[in-house]
C-alpha cells in the first residue's frame, strides 16, 4: 500500500495513540492532535523512535475552539492532501452535576463541545483536503450512545447522526464515513480515578467474553475501516464491546 497521510485527534494517549501507532507501523505519515503539547510530543517521539523518524507529527489544538481547529487544519493542509481522518478526541468531561438547571446545562454543553464539536470542526475543516476518491473518515462513538449516561451518551449519539449524514453527503465522491463504538476499554485515561478494581470488575462482568477491550483492538478496527478493502462499508456503526450490548 502507498504511504498515506492520516490525522488522528486525541492521539496522545489510549485509543488515539494505539491508532496512530497502527498506521505508523505501516509507514504512513500520521498527524496526532491534542490539547497537551508535552503529551503529544512524548507520543510522537515514542512512535518515531519505534517506526521511523518524522513519520508522526504533533499538532497542539483544542478542537472544540473554531479558531484553534482552523489553525490545526491550516497546519495540516500545508503538507498536502489527507487520506484518513480519525476523530478520537473527547471523553466524558462531565460525569455529574449539582442538580441545578445551570449545572445540567453546563454538563450537556461541555460534553457536546468535547465530543461533537471536536469531531465536526476537524472533519469539516479537512474535507477540502481529503482525497477523492478513496478518502476515509472514522469517528469514535461509544456504547453510551445507545444506553447512556445522559450528556455523554447524547453527545456520542450526535456523533452517530453526523456519521450517517456525512456518509450520505460524501458517498458519491468515493469517501466512506463510519464510526466505531467501543464498550469498556482498559489502559486509557477515560475513567480516571473512577477505574478502581471494583469498577473494572463490574464493567468486565457485563461482557460475554469476561475481558476488557484494549486500545490496539479498537485501533485494528479503525485501521480496517480506513483501508482500501473497506471501500464498500459506509454509514455504519461498528460495536466493539465483548457482547456487553448485542448488535442492533
Amino acid at each position: 500500500m502507498e504511504q498515506r497521510r492520516v490525522v488522528v485527534s486525541g492521539g496522545g494517549t489510549g485509543i488515539g495513540l494505539a491508532t496512530a501507532e497502527a498506521f505508523a507501523a505501516d509507514g504512513d505519515q500520521v498527524v496526532i492532535i491534542g490539547r497537551r503539547a508535552e503529551v503529544l510530543a512524548e507520543a510522537a517521539a515514542k512512535l518515531n523512535s519505534a517506526h521511523g523518524a518524522d513519520l508522526v507529527t504533533p499538532v497542539t489544538a483544542d478542537l472544540s475552539d473554531p479558531r484553534q481547529a482552523q489553525a490545526a487544519v491550516e497546519a495540516i493542509a500545508l503538507r498536502g492532501p489527507v487520506d484518513v481522518i480519525v476523530t478520537n478526541a473527547g471523553g466524558n468531561v462531565a460525569w455529574g452535576h449539582d442538580g441545578t438547571l445551570t449545572g445540567i446545562a453546563d454538563s450537556y454543553r461541555r460534553n457536546f463541545e468535547a465530543n461533537v464539536l471536536t469531531a465536526v470542526l476537524l472533519t469539516e475543516g479537512l474535507l477540502p483536503y481529503l482525497r477523492r476518491p478513496g478518502g476515509r473518515i472514522v469517528h469514535l462513538s461509544s456504547i453510551a450512545a445507545l444506553r447512556g449516561p445522559g450528556s455523554y451518551g447524547g453527545s456520542k449519539a450526535a456523533v452517530n447522526a453526523y456519521t450517517f449524514d456525512l456518509a450520505a453527503r460524501l458517498g458519491a465522491e468515493g469517501i466512506t464515513v463510519n464510526a466505531v463504538a467501543p464498550g469498556f476499554v482498559a489502559d486509557t485515561e477515560f475513567f480516571g480515578d473512577r477505574a478502581t478494581p471494583e469498577f473494572v470488575r463490574s464493567r468486565v462482568g457485563q461482557t460475554l467474553t469476561g475481558q476488557p477491550g484494549t486500545p490496539p483492538e479498537i485501533a485494528a478496527a479503525i485501521k480496517y475501516l480506513a483501508s482500501p478493502e473497506a471501500a464498500y462499508i459506509t454509514g455504519q456503526l461498528l460495536h466493539i464491546n465483548g457482547g456487553a450490548m448485542l448488535g442492533r
